[in-house]
């Protein structure tokens, strides 16, 4: 008896163990605002507005204690990846247009954090001293761009409506509507602008490219790339039970485009690096009211 008594004992003093490091460990894993340390974000691969303000709150977040992952993907996985729970969050969902198609999808699985920008919209633009101004002069003077219009990511929602509503909008099919990464259409642009040749991008505001590149927007007449539309934040469900604190920040969070064209110049239109720690802390230090205040 006694034997079998000291080894149920034993098992229990193990389980008590287990226990108790099980606790420590979920101590550890919350902050005293009562979220969970780790925090993951998406971040749609070549969405520059989306990686500055992802970019931005990781340094933010760093500094009060949480462990911030940022997981680039396309944009269709990425929601794809929040219905799962594979993601905490998102900040480049674009609205009404843009990612209509995959709200449609997945947003019954997912929930929205709010609106944090109102100027977005999607754009083909040209350089600045191009012979056109509007997209309804394009299919007829298609020559002087080579024939081609320069694109972003297969997947994209901007891809989608240029696919969809631009081109047979405004007869462009004999174009060649080249599609790659949106690195690439940048890299296309630089190269185009500086030797002073024509070219004809998709593109969308707000992006840094309107000040590092001297361009112009084609006029929409047939409002084929829709009207402005708003920068959401979405997440994966129950992300407000386990984030109080920062579901609370990043449904109050605003950033007007001037502000995020300044972020965005500080990051992208200088020295190539993937290390962005160091540029942001100094844009913080010269923008340290605003930043402030998003968690104040």
């Amino acid at each position: 008896m006694n034997k079998k008594f000291m080894g149920f004992a034993a098992i229990a003093a193990t389980l008590a163990l287990g226990m108790s490091a099980c606790g420590t460990g979920a101590e550890d894993a919350t902050l005293e605002n009562g979220d969970k340390k780790d925090v993951s974000i998406a971040v749609f691969n070549g969405w520059d507005e989306g990686i500055a303000a992802s970019e931005l709150w990781k340094v933010i977040l760093d500094k009060k204690g949480y462990d911030v992952t940022l997981q680039s993907a396309d944009v269709a996985p990425v929601f794809s990846g929040l219905s799962t729970g594979d993601y905490d969050l998102t900040l480049d969902t674009w609205l009404p247009v843009t990612h209509k198609t995959l709200l449609e999808k997945y947003g019954k699985d997912i929930s929205e954090l709010g609106q944090w920008n109102d100027e977005a919209s999607l754009t083909i633009a040209v350089n600045k001293d191009a012979p056109i101004d509007s997209l309804d002069e394009l299919a007829a003077n298609a020559d002087k761009f080579g024939n081609k219009l320069i694109g972003i990511e297969p997947g994209a929602g901007l891809t989608e409506v240029t696919t969809d509503e631009v081109i047979p909008g405004y007869g462009l099919d004999k174009m060649e509507y080249i599609t790659s990464s949106t690195p690439a259409m940048l890299s296309e642009l630089k190269t185009a602008t500086s030797k002073g040749e024509n070219i004809a991008v998709t593109l969308w505001r707000p992006h840094w490219a309107y000040d590092a590149f001297d361009i112009k927007d084609l006029k929409d007449p047939k409002g084929t790339l829709g009207e402005a539309e708003g920068l959401y934040g979405y997440s994966r469900l129950d992300f407000d039970a386990d984030y109080p604190a920062l579901n609370g920040w990043l449904e109050n969070f605003k950033m007007d485009s001037e502000t995020l064209y300044s972020l965005e110049n500080a990051m992208f239109n200088g020295v190539d690096t993937k290390d962005y720690t160091p540029i942001i802390e100094k844009w913080i230090s010269e923008n340290q009211e605003y930043v402030d205040s998003l968690t104040a």
